[in-house]
């Protein structure tokens, strides 16, 4: 067969002679020989595929590029740091909140063994989580208290330990749906557990629970609508009158509150948000709510309330399989212990300093960066703009946030390509679209950070000619 005719799949390089090329060598030194045989492997199947539609091979230095190429794009979707100019400060794609300083050092001082299930006094196996529960109880008022690894589990995990078999009464209007297309009707399900709903999507009264209650109750499940508000027409039960039903019947009361605040956020000048110690004041017998969103802590759910229920339900199967590691349980008690001096969260915590920041403040963060950056470059156009900034992950929706804002365009790139441009940085910077600018918002972007982003803005490349 004449060269003319030879089969293109033959003119690509083999896998050996790339992996001895000095270039290749080279991404092995940085990124291990698997990795790079990896992304030659699947550089070699794209060509291939991308010949049978009449696309030319690529010669030794095209395929090398390829590969440096396919490294980089799996590189970039790696775990690693990156800064939340977004606006939303518990963002859920970005990690919710951000760790308290004293929990990052906690986390670096654990690089050996620790005590996690052993009592340090007499040598004997003790009790994992105990400090993290001493805190909840204390700062809750709750009897007991337990860890899981979310909320989505400590609710599954209630239900199956006391409610399976039996019937849950939940009002219409609470029956969610959450991220991942989590909704409660299936969770309630895959419990064994059997809903019960009362009432309607706008009003439910304390008599539509009463009249619901059958010698097959188990519970009365109270679900805050986080992620959303119904506003208007509208009536629900108060967590206290639903406790007053114990005395016509026993039923357990149990507060599913989403993201579990531990003070009032009204004493920041917020909204108030419905708070654990309340429902455990109001006779809930077991409340639950998220670790890792308005207690800015690591993604765990917490469960507290009655000695005896807590007790049953760590004896139940599910417990094992859902509770946290150690990085998350200290992690967690180090940032529970910040709210024992509330007076000192603005200053301490980073999701209430994001929180309670001045809007003075950000926007004069913003025009600094603003300046720094004018002064190096004039191809990228910086506004300083009000805007608003979100509480996220659920938390006061419909509650946004005054803030400031850099509102970037560029020369030679469009909106959506300056936002990746800022991703491939490292750290990657995170941003927002708006009306055809690059948003970078101030106030869920740490302090610290500013001088990064203004390094970032002063060096980042800029090619021209770069088309959409």
């Amino acid at each position: 067969m004449s060269e003319h005719n030879a089969d293109p799949r033959s003119q690509l390089p083999a896998v050996a002679t790339l992996l001895e090329d000095a270039r290749v060598q080279r991404m092995v030194a940085g990124h291990s020989r698997p990795m790079v045989l990896d992304a030659i492997r699947q550089t070699i199947e794209e060509c291939r595929a991308a010949l049978e539609s009449g696309t030319l091979p690529p010669d030794l230095d095209g395929t090398v590029a390829l590969v440096k190429a396919e490294i980089e794009r799996h590189e970039l979707q790696r775990l690693r740091r990156v800064i939340n100019g977004t606006g939303i400060i518990l963002h859920t794609g970005l990690g919710r909140a951000v760790l308290p300083q004293c929990a990052v050092d906690a986390l670096g001082e654990l690089n050996g063994c620790c005590n996690l299930q052993i009592d340090l006094e007499t040598g004997l196996r003790g009790k994992r989580n105990y400090v993290t529960e001493r805190l909840l109880c204390k700062l809750t008022g709750a009897e007991a208290a337990m860890v899981v690894n979310n909320n989505a589990a400590a609710t599954l995990l209630i239900l199956s330990a006391l409610c399976k078999d039996k019937e849950v009464i939940v009002s219409r209007g609470q029956l969610i749906e959450i991220g991942g297309s989590f909704r409660l009707p299936d969770c309630i399900h895959e419990s064994g557990a059997r809903l019960v709903e009362v009432g309607t999507t706008n009003k439910t009264h304390l008599r539509d629970y009463e009249q619901a209650l059958s010698e097959n109750t188990a519970a009365i499940l109270r679900v805050n609508p986080s992620n959303y508000r119904i506003i208007g027409f509208v009536k629900d039960v108060p967590i206290a009158d639903l406790a007053s039903l114990k005395k016509k019947q026993p039923v357990l009361v149990i507060d599913d509150l989403g993201c579990g605040a531990l003070v009032d956020l009204a004493l920041f000048g917020l909204p108030h948000e419905p708070t654990v110690p309340e429902s455990v004041a109001a006779g809930a017998d077991l409340v639950c709510f998220s670790g890792d969103k308005l207690i800015g802590g690591p993604q765990s759910g917490i469960i507290v309330g009655k000695h005896e229920l807590i007790a049953r339900i760590k004896k139940h199967p599910l417990t094992r399989m859902l509770r946290v590691c150690k990085m998350t349980d200290l992690a967690l008690e180090r940032t529970l212990r910040l709210f024992l001096q509330p007076e000192c969260l603005a200053e301490k915590h980073p999701t209430f300093r994001m929180l309670t920041v001045s809007t003075d403040a950000l926007k004069r963060r913003a025009r600094t960066i603003k300046r720094h950056v004018n002064r190096t470059r004039q191809d990228l156009v910086i506004r300083v703009a009000a805007g608003e900034s979100e509480v996220g992950g659920g938390a006061l929706p419909g509650s946004p946030l005054p803030t400031w804002v850099l509102a970037l365009t560029a020369q030679s790139l469009s909106a959506s390509q300056l936002s990746a441009r800022l991703h491939r940085l490292e750290p990657p910077i995170i941003s927002r679209i708006a009306n055809n600018e690059v948003l970078l918002d101030l106030r869920t972007i740490l302090e610290h950070e500013d001088s990064i982003v203004t390094r970032a803005l002063s060096e980042m490349g800029m090619p021209s000619g770069e088309t959409s």
